[in-house]
């Protein structure tokens, strides 16, 4: 590739979100027992190569492009879904799977934390994608189905908030309130 030539951009970033928003629907709407016979194991196929690989090198083409809290974000959460693809067919105890579950919170956690001057949408995507990790992981560690389910439709909110960030992104919809409405908001609750 030529030393002039862009590799990332806001497009990669759109693709990026566009990648992590499906898998997380996929991931999510599998742990919610919603749609009958569809589990979080039916989308491994999509967490390797959708979430894994290509969130992976979108996050790459991020740092080339200066970006070190998306490079961070993508690259981080590629290695997450390619760690739990490969990983889904293995018989691992349910403590293991929840500590798996409940150390990737606290990178999403980081991501959340860090997320403060990205705007709501995206510390919002970050912190739903927190609390479905935390969620999942405490309901592996509990035994509980009913902890696990909440944690899958966290982690399917943070999917839809990261595809319509995306989405958004292309379509030139907006992604914050005008000030006007949100002054508004503020004048008519306080």
């Amino acid at each position: 590739m030529d030393n002039d030539v862009s590799a990332g951009n806001s497009s990669t970033s759109t693709l990026g979100h566009l990648a992590l928003g499906l898998t997380l629907l996929a991931f999510g709407v599998g742990h919610t027992g919603v749609i009958d016979g569809v589990t979080a194991a039916d989308a491994v196929s999509l967490a390797l190569y959708v979430g894994g690989i290509a969130l992976f090198v979108a996050g790459l083409l991020e740092f080339r492009a200066g970006s070190s809290f998306t490079g961070t974000a993508f690259v981080g959460l590629g290695a997450f879904w390619f760690t739990w693809g490969t990983g889904a067919d293995a018989q691992v105890s349910a403590h293991a799977a929840g500590l798996f579950l409940l150390l990737w919170a606290l990178f999403a956690l980081s991501l959340t934390l860090g997320a403060a001057g990205g705007g709501l949408l995206t510390q919002g995507m970050y912190g739903l994608l927190f609390l479905g990790l935390l969620l999942l992981g405490v309901g592996q560690f509990a035994g509980s189905d009913g902890l696990g389910k909440v944690g899958g439709w966290l982690a399917a909110l943070a999917g839809l908030a990261a595809w319509y960030g995306a989405t958004a992104a292309l379509a030139k919809w907006p992604t914050v309130l005008p000030k006007r409405a949100a002054r508004r908001g503020v004048t008519a609750t306080g």
